[in-house]
């Protein structure tokens, strides 16, 4: 199945390129020409993150133009089976590799920010700092609440942020990762964190987002604003 998605891919790409000569000579003014433009960016872009940048984009061109023109293929299927088969290969140890480099950097991350001032190490390996203290209720593991957060990798790229968005979400505290379901009920209403979340209390080796490498450390900016049934019952009173 992984084969069939990279010469979908690969075929998508070559697509886009036979269709040019040049970079010079492309339009981009109708919705067509661009949507053409922006799915062969979107597939490289993918390409690109699986480690298959050197694709050969003439080879390419060269397959998809025999196809459409009904000519004798240069290459037998077992031929083509083990090339892809090779790249799989190659962009599976890629992707190993990687997922080492982040557990060992992320260990690494963890055992030096312990040492800082403020910050506090718990029994399952959650680090958390107190920002902003404040006296409101603690949340239980069956309530909903209310939040603002902004999320980071430990070199300070931000891969998710609802106060970039202007917006704070309502989540059940049960229902996150398991970092956030540690560190929502340490919190007070009012009170923001700063949470810095192992890999294994995270997302681990699945990463959900290519924007998030695997077995990435996690940091958060955290600010506890309202447990949703409490409030209800407040209004109600």
């Amino acid at each position: 199945m992984k084969q069939h998605r990279l010469a979908a891919a690969v075929a998508l790409v070559g697509l886009v390129l036979a269709g040019c000569d040049s970079h010079s000579s492309v339009e981009l003014k109708t919705p067509a020409q661009k949507a053409s433009y922006g799915i062969g960016l979107n597939m490289g872009k993918s390409l690109a993150q699986e480690g298959m940048d050197d694709l050969d984009s003439k080879a390419v061109a060269q397959g998809i133009e025999d196809a459409v023109g009904k000519k004798p293929q240069k290459l037998k299927d077992d031929e083509l089976v083990e090339a892809f088969a090779a790249l799989q290969k190659r962009a599976e140890e890629r992707m190993a590799k990687l997922s080492e480099e982040s557990a060992a950097a992320g260990k690494k991350f963890l055992e030096e920010n312990a040492k800082k001032p403020g910050v506090v190490t718990t029994a399952s390996g959650l680090q958390y700092e107190v920002i902003k203290k404040a006296d409101g209720p603690q949340p239980k593991p069956t309530d909903v609440v209310t939040v603002h957060y902004t999320g980071k990798l430990t070199n300070g790229t931000t891969f998710d942020s609802s106060v970039d968005r202007g917006s704070p979400i309502d989540l059940p505290v049960s229902g996150v990762i398991p970092g956030w379901v540690e560190g929502l009920q340490l919190m007070h209403v009012g009170e923001k964190y700063k949470l810095y979340i192992p890999s294994d209390l995270a997302y681990g080796a699945q990463s959900p987002s290519p924007a998030i490498p695997a077995n990435s450390v996690l940091v958060f900016d955290l600010e506890l604003l309202a447990i949703k049934d409490q409030a209800k019952e407040g209004a109600a009173k």
